[in-house]
């Protein structure tokens, strides 16, 4: 029948991290602190920067969207996982594994797109400094975020139609803490070809692209800063994209593991710790890579909690 659902599977099973109950109590306890540190250093930042007139400007407006995607991105996966440890359980409904792919691969390509965003900035600024303040105008920046989105909405809509067109009638068990595309397409009974060539194809050229952008802004940026006469100057320069650099090596060389390289060498516990890196590690450390060595994001960060302790005692 054309009507009929396309799957009999009502709800997934996510073995997590581990299978055995004396370890749960100590995840938990985990993944507790590493959500509560992400979702509190992102807001933090969002706030500081919004707070701080000083810092309305490109870089950190992008640095400011990346926190709130990245407080999005570690709060799709972990609730869940925190949730379904205390209530000792390990599913998750149908539908909302649905929403779980939709949202996983929306926020990663923002994450993607802000990166290559960030990297043409401080690209703008070093190499061109002369031109920046009309390349990187309010306006410009905004058609950069909206365009970003509308990709990544269209991206993750595509995949996660696709999965909704499969059949699981063998298996419902997913080896990881939330659901991904990866696993669930070794679950499915359907013919997964053209969604195995949807994540090469699409996917790949999503992940390529901007990361060869970034590589050329950094080409240019080194052979500029070398360029520059004073140690000190070379220093600053380089100061302002190292947390960046940081950044990004991490979050492209752990999802470029999971879903670029051929099935063959995937397994569920190389997959699995690759998908905690960038999906909760990588979101925890963003906000410490970024303030540690970044003068203005201290300040602004003072500046708020100043505010916080004035109205208090008011």
């Amino acid at each position: 029948m054309e009507g009929e659902n396309h799957t009999s599977a009502s709800e997934f099973i996510l073995l997590g991290l581990s299978s055995q109950p004396e370890r749960q109590d100590l995840i938990f306890g985990l993944f507790l602190v590493m959500y509560l540190v992400g979702a509190a250093g992102n807001l933090l930042i969002t706030l500081a920067i919004g707070s701080d007139s000083c810092l309305h400007t490109p870089m950190y407006f992008f640095l400011s969207n990346l926190s709130l995607v990245d407080f999005c991105f570690i709060s799709t996966t972990v609730p869940k996982m925190l949730a379904n440890i205390q209530m000792q359980t390990q599913s998750i409904s149908y539908g909302g594994c649905l929403a779980q792919i939709y949202f996983c691969i929306l926020l990663a390509n923002m994450d993607n797109f802000l990166l290559t965003a960030m990297a043409y900035d401080r690209y703008m600024a070093i190499c061109h400094p002369l031109h920046y303040s009309t390349k990187m105008s309010l306006q410009i920046c905004a058609l950069m975020l909206g365009s970003s989105w509308l990709i990544a909405s269209l991206h993750s809509l595509l995949h996660t139609g696709l999965m909704a067109q499969l059949e699981f009638r063998a298996s419902n068990v997913i080896p990881y803490f939330f659901c991904d595309l990866i696993p669930l397409l070794q679950l499915s009974c359907s013919n997964t070809q053209l969604d195995q060539l949807m994540i090469l194809l699409v996917g790949g050229l999503i992940v390529l692209i901007p990361f060869l952008a970034i590589l050329v802004s950094y080409t240019h940026i080194v052979s500029a800063v070398l360029k520059v006469p004073s140690t000190q100057g070379k220093q600053k320069a380089f100061s302002t994209c190292g947390s960046h650099l940081a950044v990004v090596a991490l979050f492209y060389g752990t999802i470029t593991g999971v879903y670029l390289s051929p099935s063959s060498s995937h397994s569920a516990d190389k997959d699995s710790l690759a998908s905690v890196m960038y999906m909760v590690v990588t979101p925890m450390l963003n906000p410490f890579i970024y303030c540690l060595r970044n003068k203005d994001m201290k300040g602004a960060l003072r500046k708020l909690f100043s505010m916080k302790a004035l109205s208090c005692g008011l």
